[in-house]
């Protein structure tokens, strides 16, 4: 079936999205956070089911995102108890670090959350002979606001005020502007300690986009993997801010919904002009991502999200994850393997293992051209 670029996804699809917030991970990239390989050290019939090793065979390197490092983890596990003789390498680091070795051809695939820009796209023409770059989304999911206020259990937040703690223009915790959105809350005059990335990162574009649609008037930079406000601390990697987040008191951070869920950090409620605020969930944050639109061209699948949506329920501050593969033009030792692996990923066993630990699938029609696209990979 054609899939339309521009139209909406369809509403069955949110179906397929539902995320049950109480199933995450146990620590980021410990033996222990995945149920789906049993006591003999295989997986289990669920998760091998589509698991189809045919000529994979070897090493294949991949590195990129850390917000999808929890899932990919998951994945690799899975692969490799049902695919022996074969090894999938993938390096956690950032988006940015990730593009960069996949266009110096370092890497059979990158991970990235937000899609190839132009330039980055024509680079890769360099590696993928006779072909380019392209965009394969795998993973959806929230991005949660971390907060550690002693003795502030819930908070609630709307975009303007998260852009001006972030631009270092609030600075205590009783700030008349967050007082004015949690009534009955006693805050404290606490120094606030804004946590973002260090490294290039596609949750800090994801974020950075969010602050801009949904509060141009107080966020005056443009979306970017490099965080661009003043003030604020830096740290490596979602697990860093993250760690931040979870050890100093005053704190505010910004990462996967996976690492707050694995550490025990209370997360923002998002004030978007709903009836109620909208907690970070799963599931509220398929309500958005079932909106998406395919932007990109092509075998492309790049998609634009609505960052400013008013919908009930709707948890507006997501990213989508991309594989970044080449289209033509993969290297022939690896290409087999990278078709088995992704074509794993993006089985219904390897959506239904997002399902189980804390990560949205992606929609099934938008799922169903990206097997398309994977098995047409040369």
């Amino acid at each position: 079936m054609k899939l339309q670029r521009k139209n909406m996804l369809r509403a069955s699809a949110l179906g397929a999205l539902v995320v049950s917030g109480a199933l995450v991970l146990t620590a980021c990239g410990s033996d222990d956070n995945t149920k789906t390989v049993d006591g003999t050290g295989k997986p289990s019939a669920a998760a091998a089911g589509d698991i189809k090793c045919d000529d994979a065979k070897g090493k294949l390197l991949a590195s990129g995102s850390s917000a999808q490092k929890n899932a990919i983890e998951l994945w690799i596990k899975n692969y490799m108890a049902a695919c022996s003789g074969v090894e999938v390498n993938y390096k956690s680091s950032s988006s940015g670090e990730g593009i960069v070795a996949f266009n110096q051809g370092t890497v059979g695939f990158a991970g990235s959350d937000s899609a190839l820009k132009p330039e980055q796209v024509e680079e890769s023409k360099k590696i993928c002979t006779g072909g380019q770059g392209i965009d394969l989304p795998m993973v959806g999911g929230p991005v949660a606001l971390g907060f550690n206020v002693a003795g502030v259990d819930k908070l609630n937040l709307d975009a303007a005020t998260i852009a001006n703690i972030f631009n270092d223009k609030i600075k205590k915790w009783d700030d008349e502007a967050i007082k004015k959105l949690n009534p009955g809350v006693t805050l404290p005059s606490t120094a606030i300690q804004a946590f973002h990335r260090s490294d290039d990162s596609g949750t800090t574009e994801n974020v950075t986009k969010y602050l801009k649609a949904a509060a141009p008037d107080a966020w005056p930079h443009e979306p970017a993997k490099k965080w661009a406000a003043p003030g604020g601390q830096a740290a490596s990697g979602s697990a860093g801010v993250a760690a931040q987040v979870k050890q100093v008191d005053g704190a505010i951070g910004y990462f996967e919904l996976s690492f707050a869920s694995a550490q025990g950090i209370k997360t923002v409620d998002l004030n978007t002009g709903a009836a109620a605020p909208v907690k970070a969930t799963g599931e509220n944050a398929s309500k958005a991502i079932a909106a998406a639109k395919i932007s990109g061209t092509g075998s492309d699948l790049a998609l634009k999200l609505d960052y400013a949506t008013k919908a009930e329920g709707a948890y507006p501050l997501v990213l989508v994850t991309y594989e970044v593969v080449c289209d033509k033009g993969n290297k022939a030792e690896t290409l087999p393997t990278v078709k088995s692996f992704l074509n794993y990923a993006a089985s219904d066993a390897g959506q239904k293992v997002l399902l189980e630990n804390g990560y949205a699938p992606i929609p099934a029609e938008i799922n169903a051209k990206v097997r398309e696209v994977i098995n047409a990979l040369g």
